[in-house]
């Protein structure tokens, strides 16, 4: 299902898709929020969702700008106790997303602990789509802020040419917290 975003060019188009699980706090599910607003789609079952590149936090290779040209974009809604466990069955390309802290106030500050709005957010970033991200963000009070908090290593990341690119510059930013400690 295409999504219209009419304030958002052609090429700023990616469908968001969750593979919803519905054990969190349905007040401070940000994938329910998105498809509120149409802006995402909710799928009870792997075999419902599309294919597409799919944001799993164990996936071996991380998201860089050579994964750009997917129409689909998922991500797996459920608790980071659910997280843990071997979720991630759904069909596609699997990555990780890179060092990034979190903007919202439940995990405010913690690090690769992202909603599925932030993911969402700092994949279309990666991938070439800031305004989509954006856009996404800007259905939440705290959207400001993880973009903020995240601006440096959001652009670094997004101008990286793969995925050993993006590790590396993962890797700094690991260091100067190990530094930092």
């Amino acid at each position: 299902m295409r999504r219209a975003f009419p304030d958002l060019p052609r090429t700023a188009r990616v469908d968001l898709h969750v593979r919803y699980e519905g054990d969190d706090d349905p007040e401070k599910c940000t994938a329910r929020t998105l498809a509120r607003f149409d802006m995402a789609e909710l799928h009870r079952s792997n075999r419902a969702t599309p294919r597409g590149v799919v944001l799993n936090p164990h996936a071996e290779q991380a998201l860089s700008p050579a994964d750009a040209g997917h129409d689909n974009l998922i991500a797996l809604d459920c608790s980071w106790e659910t997280a843990e466990r071997a979720m991630f069955q759904v069909r596609g390309d699997h990555r990780a997303l890179p060092f990034l802290v979190a903007g919202n106030p439940v995990n405010y500050g913690n690090p690769f602990k992202l909603n599925t709005a932030e993911a969402f957010a700092a994949a279309l970033h990666i991938l070439g789509h800031p305004e989509h991200a954006e856009e996404v963000m800007s259905k939440f009070r705290w959207g400001h802020t993880f973009l903020e908090l995240n601006e440096e290593p959001l652009r670094r990341y997004a101008d990286a040419e793969d995925s050993s690119e993006v590790v590396a510059i993962q890797q700094e930013y690991l260091d100067m917290a190990e530094n930092d400690d």
